[in-house]
């Protein structure tokens, strides 16, 4: 693995290593033992959207292996604003050992990768989010016990989330089941690998059908950064879309919940459902930091 840019170039052998080496690295930090595995190395962190978990996970895992990580905004870089992607990705590579980048097009990312000598992160694109699918595969392991014969759901837009979902989910041996409104489903390309699994794989405009039997349930904003203007129009295209007492009585008993955050209560998820779930959800969170070092580590170690 040289770069890590989307679920879909993963084997499923590389993301249960990930997985082994985030536990791994959680029970480091909990047991307060040192792990400096990336001493003296450099993490350029490229941000053309901005975030709070992504700046401040990456930055602190970092600093735990003993690395040290660069911030740079969209202010800060000439990257797609008079200087081509490749250049960047050349010049860059002559100082830093690797790049985290968080941007729109997921053609940027590759494009980095392509023309740079170092690894390549992506910390999202409008195509997918694989290191926060990370997350959420430790977390759903580490409260489940296992991931292999699990039905996970996801309630929403068809988005970067649900495209990993899919991805991630299939791949470690998930059923997985995606609710979404008309014109809002997910994109092709996970579509198209989905297709290979047959009846693992249900795509579904009817939120109640998805959520039989589920193991764990996730959600997501309704706008995501950059679709503030369609909130109204996005509000009514996904009424009925709610994670809320209703639905989650059709899952199983023990059904888990997360979300990728920040969360709209009343919205997607109802306060109920997430005040009920908040342990999940913020374990989620909190995973973000060890997945991401766990590829770190992998990438750059």
């Amino acid at each position: 693995m040289k770069h890590f840019l989307k679920l879909l170039d993963c084997t499923t052998e590389e993301i249960i290593e990930l997985l082994d080496l985030a536990d791994q690295l959680k029970k480091y930090v909990k047991e307060g033992k040192e792990h400096h595995f990336l001493k003296g190395k450099t993490l350029g962190m490229i941000f053309e959207k901005s975030s709070t978990r992504t700046r401040v996970s990456f930055e602190t895992g970092m600093y735990q292996l003993g690395g040290y990580a660069l911030f740079i905004s969209s202010k800060d870089a000439q990257i797609g604003r008079g200087e081509p992607t490749e250049d960047t990705a050349r010049v860059l590579s002559r100082y830093l050992n690797g790049i985290m980048i968080r941007t729109f097009a997921q053609d940027e990312v590759e494009t980095l990768a392509k023309y740079g000598s170092i690894p390549i992160i992506n910390g999202l694109t409008d195509f997918c989010h694989p290191c926060q699918v990370m997350a959420d595969l430790q977390t759903i392991r580490e409260y489940k016990g296992k991931l292999e014969g699990l039905k996970l759901c996801y309630i929403g837009d068809g988005n970067n989330m649900a495209n990993s979902l899919i991805v991630g989910g299939l791949k470690v041996g998930m059923t997985v089941s995606i609710a979404c409104p008309e014109g809002y489903r997910p994109d092709q390309r996970a579509l198209d690998f989905a297709a290979a699994y047959g009846d693992k794989f249900i795509l579904t405009d009817d939120p109640k059908a998805a959520a039989k039997q589920a193991d764990v349930v996730l959600t997501d904003v309704w706008a995501s950064m950059g679709q503030e203007e369609e909130q109204a129009i996005r509000a009514k295209a996904f009424a009925g879309f709610q994670i809320n007492s209703a639905f989650m009585a059709l899952t199983n008993e023990d059904c888990m919940v997360l979300h990728c955050l920040p969360a709209h209560r009343g919205e997607e998820i109802t306060a109920e459902v997430f005040e009920a779930h908040a342990d999940e959800i913020f374990d989620e969170a909190e995973n973000r930091l060890h997945a991401q070092k766990a590829i770190l580590v992998k990438l750059l170690g």
